[in-house]
């Protein structure tokens, strides 16, 4: 079946519409690299919007010496690369038990899970605050890795639910004719196929963790721990604030999220289709 291609106005109406969206992103972008290359004085003396008089390239090396960027990318980076892969993993365990095991209350178990993403963050503060104290986990990586698995869990169970749906089931029957049980079949067949939806979870995990702000600002109160989100705040004196050296640390902080789109980008569009080659 011949598949007809689109006009040229509907074309270029969708090149238009991309060409706006990726002009509204990148703004942003611009005004904080703007921001981060000028000086204190032509910060105040110039719009935000206006070109630096003179690129100040230093700005990088002080926010990340003054600022101890590298101290604050560590600990984030630690926590991510602990949280990301083990949480997914929960997730995926979840989420073929949901799909290929099956049980009685599986529909009503996967609906106690997507009430987790209705809860909101504010309101599970205290619980989680008494939680943490009590079992004396505030201010150390378990504790605050524990948290993100627990919130990030709904909506990694979502994703991988329905990606796993889309396998069939004749593959199952094929991997226990050839001796795997549920495990042999969830590590040797469910998780190769499923690369693309993983692909997927893991740039958006790894985003919504590296960027988290408010569990990091109430959980974590050792400076010597704290995340890059909660680190940038050094540049906030008592009377001012640099704002200079605070957006070139916000640019330096988003260079591992980038990295890490790149790598997993050929999988995130296939794994938001939910598409599986058969």
């Amino acid at each position: 079946m011949e598949i007809r291609q689109p006009s040229w106005p509907v074309q270029a109406l969708r090149y238009g519409v991309l060409i706006v969206l990726a002009v509204i992103f990148l703004v942003p972008i611009v005004f904080i690299a703007f921001t981060a290359l000028k000086s204190r004085s032509d910060l105040l003396t110039s719009p935000f919007y206006a070109l630096p008089e003179k690129f100040q390239w230093g700005n990088f090396a002080k926010a990340w010496n003054q600022g101890k960027m590298g101290m604050y990318m560590k600990n984030t980076a630690l926590i991510s690369v602990i949280k990301v892969p083990l949480g997914i993993l929960v997730e995926a365990l979840a989420a073929f038990a949901l799909t290929r095991l099956n049980f009685k209350w599986s529909n009503a178990m996967f609906a106690f899970f997507l009430i987790g993403m209705m809860i909101p963050m504010q309101a599970t503060l205290v619980p989680l605050n008494i939680f943490l104290n009590k079992t004396h986990l505030v201010s150390t990586y378990p504790g605050i890795i524990l948290i993100y698995i627990g919130f990030g869990i709904p909506f990694g169970i979502l994703i991988l639910r329905g990606f796993f749906r889309t396998i069939p089931k004749e593959i199952d029957e094929a991997a226990l004719i050839d001796g795997c049980g549920d495990i042999g079949k969830f590590f040797r067949v469910i998780l190769p196929l499923s690369m693309p939806a993983i692909a997927t979870l893991v740039i958006l995990d790894f985003m919504a963790t590296w960027n988290e702000f408010l569990l990091a600002q109430i959980f974590i109160t050792k400076d010597s721990m704290r995340t890059i989100t909660t680190g940038l705040l050094s540049f906030r004196g008592e009377h001012s604030t640099d704002y200079t050296l605070m957006n070139a640390g916000v640019l330096l902080s988003i260079i591992p999220i980038l990295v890490v789109y790149l790598l997993f980008q050929k999988y995130f569009v296939s794994g938001l289709t939910g598409s599986v080659k058969g």
